[in-house]
């Protein structure tokens, strides 16, 4: 399954660099894909799109890969759902959902159950309820808890979203998560595993052989150039406890760039 970060860069130590380089890169890819994003809006003239820096700051400025990769994201995850659990009549959330990339697709491609979506940024959160009505959305912050009721999901995914947290939210998003998904619900989360070693620094893979987790934080945290990198051992001690691994995919080097790795977890 293709789960796309986008480039990750080696650290620049500079807070204020970060953020001037991130401006710069949006007005790259503006200019860039100003062509064929146009071309997209002309052949989909119904499909409603976020407006631009969303869709750049939480991906990339392409449209049609926001839509149509989307779109396959949601299939592939459908199908790597479904050896584990049966899809019918389900209550699925997208933690950290974005501007609804994969979410969008759901009620489509799953018409007997009711899809949710929450994330930490309001106005992609308000963008999201006015354009998408046929998914529940709503906004919890960057630290725990959600709004939702225990054991109120069947299947939970988080795509990315531990790749932009510090160490104490790792281990209190993960307890929130096990609470509001059902015993015997499943789990779905992706990380930056061993294939992203080569962007590290030799410090930083010397901590990360050792099975620490690391963190680069010179942004905000949430933030996408807030990175954290997860080495197997370290995710296996955070999930033993409360739920069974069922699956481990480590990520690969693709043609696009490097892949996630792709955690299945079994609430106990």
């Amino acid at each position: 399954m293709k789960f796309n970060t986008g480039q990750l860069t080696r650290p620049v130590r500079a807070l204020g660099l970060m953020h001037v380089l991130d401006k710069v890169k949006f007005q790259y890819q503006k200019i860039k894909n100003r062509k064929k994003n146009q071309e997209f809006k002309l052949k989909f003239p119904d499909i409603v799109l976020p407006p631009d820096y969303m869709l750049f700051e939480s991906f990339k400025l392409d449209y049609e890969t926001y839509f149509l990769d989307g779109r396959d994201s949601a299939t592939g995850l459908i199908n790597v759902l479904k050896p584990h659990i049966q899809l019918t009549g389900k209550r699925i959330l997208d933690w950290g959902c974005g501007p609804a990339r994969v979410t969008r697709h759901l009620p489509s491609l799953l018409p007997d159950c009711r899809i949710f979506g929450t994330d930490y940024n309001p106005v992609t959160i308000e963008w999201c309820q006015k354009n998408i009505p046929s998914v529940h959305f709503s906004t919890n912050n960057i630290n725990p808890p959600t709004l939702y009721e225990n054991s109120f999901f069947d299947v939970i995914y988080g795509i990315s979203i531990f790749t932009h947290l510090s160490l104490i939210n790792h281990q209190a998003w993960f307890e929130e998560l096990v609470r509001i998904l059902s015993p015997g619900g499943i789990l779905l989360l992706t990380t930056h595993g061993a294939v992203f070693k080569e962007i590290l620094t030799e410090k930083e893979i010397e901590d990360f052989n050792r099975g620490k987790l690391i963190i680069r934080d010179k942004a905000k945290e949430g933030h996408r150039v807030f990175t954290a990198f997860h080495p197997p051992d370290y995710m296996v001690s955070l999930f033993e406890k409360q739920c069974h691994v069922l699956h481990h995919i480590p990520g690969t080097k693709k043609d696009w760039g490097m892949e996630q790795d792709t955690w299945i977890l079994k609430k106990k």
